[in-house]
């Protein structure tokens, strides 16, 4: 159980190295009080690890499913999308089981009723077997729950258009139709406490939609089309340079006594995160192209200790988010009962370590399933694992 993870042939292994920070970041910024939050994506740039997974998870499933298309064909490469959706919803409903009776007991054992109300569990404790009820449609999402019924979503407008694949030009063009005309409409998924998904799959799917692309892309073609340019780099830097300024300054600006104009707190307000809105999307875009050209894609310090961490993370991303949301709480739980750097430190420390022992773990137990079973699949299809 202490072996490296494992990289098949080819392998992008920036992919999961970033898919891995970027769960990390979701467990720390789902962790009130959590300082290490104020270093996040968040706060340089207008997207935050949500984007970064999404993007990801596109690039992955358009390699791994992309082949499978060539391969078996839709039938046989939508029904193993459709599988996937299954694995999510189940996991979905497993975690929402086990998050709700986690804050609802530790609300009476603490008799702080506010927790049930701050991650909008307050209407289970009122009505839970239609809350229940309402779950299983995937109506109801309390706070940190609606990533996974985001992507359960995604996958299945990514099924249905899984043959544009090979016409990335169509494929783009009516996944932007969609977003422009969900923007313009407000269009969502109703929910039952109302205000529609707060996540909205038909925005969304643009940035899922990027990633196939960009996945299905050859990688000398596309270093070719979207070339390293110096001043591009230095005007990114520039541009996350103010973007850092101008969000620190609207949201801990007032903390130190310092206030940013009316104009640019009121402009980053419509910056929404539901909808993505299309600065979020050029946000992660950029920082894409810069990561891309950066980061070689076999860098040699991927496989040092703590980035190959990372990487083993983010290969065993299911099993690694729904932890870190369950771990966010407990680090909540930790963080109320005792402030200071220390328990600082620890609450990150050891919720990075239990992150990594939970891919550890998962990664040991699909390995001896894989050798035991012998699968068809071949070991691309692991990349499509959000």
């Amino acid at each position: 159980m202490t072996s490296p993870p494992s990289v098949s042939p080819g392998r992008d292994i920036r992919v999961d190295f970033l898919r891995g920070l970027a769960l990390w970041f979701i467990f720390i910024t789902h962790t009130p009080g959590n300082l290490l939050a104020h270093a996040t994506l968040r706060n340089v740039a207008f997207c935050d690890a949500t984007e970064v997974f999404v993007l990801l998870a596109g690039y992955a499933a358009g390699i791994a499913y992309g082949r499978m298309l060539e391969r078996d064909g839709w039938l046989t490469a939508g029904a193993r999308i459709a599988g996937r959706m299954g694995t999510l919803y189940v996991a979905h409903i497993f975690l929402f089981v086990v998050f709700a009776a986690q804050v609802g007991f530790s609300a009476a054992a603490l008799n702080q009723a506010a927790y049930l109300d701050e991650l909008h569990l307050d209407p289970f404790g009122n009505e839970p077997y239609r809350a229940l009820l309402e779950a299983l449609l995937l109506r109801y999402q309390p706070h940190f729950l609606d990533i996974l019924p985001l992507y359960i979503v995604v996958m299945g407008l990514f099924a249905l258009a899984l043959p544009l694949i090979r016409r990335p030009g169509w494929l783009l063009g009516l996944s932007i139709a969609m977003y422009a005309a969900t923007r313009l409409s407000g269009f969502t998924l109703p929910s039952w406490t109302g205000g529609g998904w707060f996540f909205n799959p038909f925005a969304w799917q643009l940035l899922f939609a990027i990633g196939v692309v960009l996945g299905r892309a050859d990688p000398v073609a596309l270093a070719r089309r979207f070339p390293w340019h110096r001043g591009l780099a230095v005007a990114a830097f520039l541009v996350l340079l103010a973007s850092a300024l101008a969000l620190n300054l609207v949201w801990h600006g007032p903390g130190f006594g310092l206030y940013a104009p009316e104009r640019l707190a009121a402009g980053l307000a419509t910056v929404d995160k539901a909808g993505l809105h299309p600065a979020r999307l050029a946000s992660v875009l950029l920082l894409g192209w810069l990561v891309a050209h950066l980061i070689p894609r076999q860098a040699g310090w991927l496989r040092h200790p703590v980035p190959a961490a990372f990487v083993l993370m983010g290969q065993q991303g299911l099993p690694v988010f729904c932890s870190g949301i369950f771990l966010s709480f407990l680090g909540r739980l930790a963080l109320d009962q005792q402030s200071g750097a220390l328990a600082q430190v620890a609450v990150n420390l050891v919720g990075l370590a239990a992150l990594y022992l939970v891919g550890l773990v998962s990664a040991w137990y699909g390995g001896e399933g894989k050798r035991k079973a012998k699968p068809v699949l071949p070991v691309a299809a692991e990349a499509a694992r959000p």
